[in-house]
Formats: C-alpha cells, sequence, structure tokens
C-alpha cells in the first residue's frame, strides 16, 4: 500500500509505485509520452493513499437520495414482482429465475446468469448482462471484463470470495445488445429482490445502464462516476449508498480511464473504511 501522500508535487516513491502498479494490473505494458510529459500527467493524476483517507474531499462529494425508477409494465413484469417477493433467499430466488418464462431472453440465452460471489457480502456489484463467456459459463463477469475487473478488485485488496457479483439481466442479449427497456423492466424486480435479501453496505453500479436503472438518473457514467448516492430499498430497509464506475468493457476501449477507475475505487475503499464497512473476510465487512 502506498504511504500518506502530502502533495500531488512531491509524490512518495510508494505512492508512484502504488500508481505504476494499478496500470500493470490494468495491462498496461508500455509508455508512449516523454519521460518529462509523464511526469507532469503522475503528478496531476496521482491518486490518494490507500491507507490514509481522503475525508474533506469525500465529504465534499454530492450525497443525492433517489429511488430506483418506477418500471415501465410489460406483461412479464408484474409476474415477475410476484414471484420474485415470494422468495426469501437468493437460493430461491435463483430456483425461481430458472422456471421463469416471463422474459423473452430466457428463450436465446444458454443458460441463467444469477450472480457470482459471496452471498454474505457487504459489498454489491451490478453490471449489466451476460456476454458470450457469461452465457457458456453461466456466471456474471468471466470473459475479458470480468477478468478485468478481478484485475481492479485485487488492485484494492479483494476478490470474489469478499464481494458479491450479478447484473441487470440473467440472460445474454442475442449478440451482446443492450437490454431493451421491457427486458430490463421485467428482470428489475429480481435484482430489486436480491438487493432486499443481501442489505450490501455499499452498491456499485458498473456502468451508466446500470446506474440509470437502479438510480433513475439520465446522465451517462463520466457525469455519475465520483459522485455518491443513495439507493432506497423497496421495503423500506436502511438505504444504501451507492457508487458508480466506469465497466470494464469501457475501460478495455478507452485505457486512459483506468486512472479514473483507480480514483474510484479509492474513494470506494475510503468511504467503507470510514465506518468499518470494507470487506475483509469470507463474510463481507
Amino acid at each position: 500500500m502506498p504511504e500518506r501522500v502530502h502533495s500531488v508535487d512531491q509524490p512518495t516513491s510508494s505512492a508512484i509505485a502504488a500508481w505504476a502498479d494499478w496500470y500493470v494490473r490494468m495491462g498496461v505494458s508500455a509508455c508512449i509520452d516523454e519521460p518529462g510529459e509523464a511526469r507532469a500527467a503522475m503528478a496531476a493524476d496521482l491518486p490518494p493513499s490507500l491507507s490514509e483517507a481522503q475525508p474533506a474531499l469525500l465529504a465534499d462529494l454530492p450525497r443525492v437520495p433517489v429511488r430506483p425508477s418506477p418500471a415501465l409494465e410489460p406483461e412479464g413484469a408484474a409476474s415477475a414482482r410476484a414471484v420474485a417477493s415470494a422468495c426469501r433467499s437468493l437460493d430461491e430466488l435463483e430456483a425461481a429465475l430458472r422456471s421463469f418464462t416471463g422474459c423473452p431472453l430466457a428463450e436465446t440465452a444458454t443458460r441463467l446468469c444469477f450472480a457470482d460471489g459471496n452471498r454474505e457480502a457487504s459489498l454489491m456489484f451490478v453490471g449489466e448482462a451476460p456476454g458470450a463467456e457469461e452465457d457458456r459459463q453461466g456466471k456474471p463477469f468471466v470473459g475479458p471484463s470480468g477478468r478485468l475487473l478481478d484485475r481492479m478488485l485485487s488492485a484494492v485488496g479483494l476478490d470474489r470470495g469478499k464481494v458479491y457479483i450479478t447484473n441487470l439481466v440473467y440472460w445474454r442479449p442475442p449478440g451482446n445488445r443492450t437490454p431493451t427497456a421491457t427486458e430490463l423492466a421485467t428482470c428489475l424486480p429480481f435484482l430489486v429482490r436480491q438487493i432486499e435479501i443481501l442489505r450490501p453496505k455499499a452498491l456499485v453500479s458498473v456502468g451508466g445502464v446500470a446506474a440509470r436503472v437502479l438510480l433513475d438518473l439520465k446522465d451517462g457514467v463520466t457525469k455519475l462516476r465520483g459522485r455518491r448516492f443513495v439507493y432506497h430499498l423497496a421495503d423500506g430497509g436502511p438505504p444504501v449508498r451507492t457508487f458508480v464506475i466506469f465497466h470494464p468493457a469501457y475501460l478495455l476501449r478507452q485505457p486512459l480511464h483506468k486512472r479514473l477507475a483507480w480514483r474510484d475505487l479509492l474513494q470506494l475503499r475510503s468511504a467503507m473504511l470510514e465506518d468499518g464497512t470494507w470487506p475483509r473476510g469470507r463474510g463481507g465487512g
């Protein structure tokens, strides 16, 4: 872990090493800038220390209380709510999804892709939809994007044994297209119920689509990342603080934004360390 950073103009050697290690984990193998430009960029974008939180900066971040959008009412949404609300555990919810016929994606996918990770975790990640590799394995985030997500988690001391990972929809859309509004609305009750059952201490929207569905916001991910939001449980339980990060698939296409992803994970870690909910073992927070 890097030592305390007193000034971005005079970064410590360990902070620089942590920054460099992040780039290595994210797959950066070469620098094409002149050395002087690289040092200037590092000084401008140096991340805060992992061992020292930045409470003043975090306090300035907006906290916007919002509620999940009332879903559109396609034919399968009402039945999905009835089925999901009757489930009392994640096992029951997964079993119900395996027999659920209200979403047409189930007819074209190879298998259900429900969730992965620790079912008692304090930290929950929500992506968009399964891809080809996820469809084959029946687990979220196991393709190229998933491997990058694993490296991102590892960089802040996490792995799948400490977090819970799922998606907005549970079957692969044909050709990896974006899920339609009807598909999202039909699957949303199952996600809402997952959050109610898991009761995470923090929720992470992986990508703009997940953020817009969970938080009922219209802005893109570049405007939402770096801010704090609140997700209100449908059953009236304690609100869950929510963060928005870039989707790993986007970072694979835009690797320069990996430095922002690093900052976002540090913010998440600092916020959860402040109240002792950062995942530390198999049981979550």
